[in-house]
């Protein structure tokens, strides 16, 4: 299943019209999508460095927007919307831990969620149940996604290729590492708890 996801989005990444791809897959990503924009924002960059900056800048906005739609699920449709992705996803305890440690931690579990491999999706959403002020919410999730994805960004920019071949090769290994951190974080979590 990630391979055919991988497949498709790599496809979507060779369009025409792939910035709309891209904006459309950070977007949808930061609120219910399994798949990361990383996976489009790799060859949109390898194969145009002149607009690497502009992919990293829709990356930004549009996951922060996105975001916001995952604010609106929690603060508004938990149960209609928000709870199905949960179910989904199968993150019951992660999500009600999260959730309670979330006023203590607030603005930074929003920035290492934008950052690291710990779905941004469960953030925004539990961000709008926690009711986490808003203009907080919004810097945070500007600030840290715009720091992953110029990030990633730069590192292509100078390094190129050989990070998409080291990406392409260990699919399945690099898919492995991402659960790793994503349950490490989750690990991490209860530990502070």
């Amino acid at each position: 299943m990630i391979r055919r996801l991988y497949d498709w989005t790599m496809e979507l990444a060779s369009r025409k019209h792939a910035i709309w791809a891209l904006a459309a897959v950070a977007f949808v990503e930061s609120s219910f999508f399994p798949i990361p924009p990383d996976i489009m924002l790799i060859p949109m960059v390898l194969a145009a460095r002149r607009n690497a900056w502009r992919y990293a800048a829709t990356c930004t906005i549009a996951s922060a927007l996105g975001g916001m739609l995952g604010y609106a699920i929690g603060a508004l449709l938990y149960d209609s919307v928000g709870r199905p992705i949960i179910d989904f996803y199968s993150l019951h305890d992660e999500f009600n831990l999260f959730t309670d440690r979330y006023n203590d931690w607030g603005v930074w579990v929003i920035v290492a969620a934008a950052i690291t491999f710990v779905p941004f999706k469960l953030a925004t959403i539990a961000s709008g149940i926690a009711n986490l002020d808003f203009a907080t919410f919004t810097l945070a999730s500007f600030g840290g996604r715009g720091f992953r994805f110029f990030m990633v960004t730069a590192l292509l920019y100078y390094f190129g290729q050989p990070i998409r071949n080291f990406i392409e090769k260990r699919l399945g290994i690099m898919f492995t590492l991402f659960c790793v951190f994503l349950i490490g974080g989750f690990l991490l979590l209860k530990l502070i708890h």
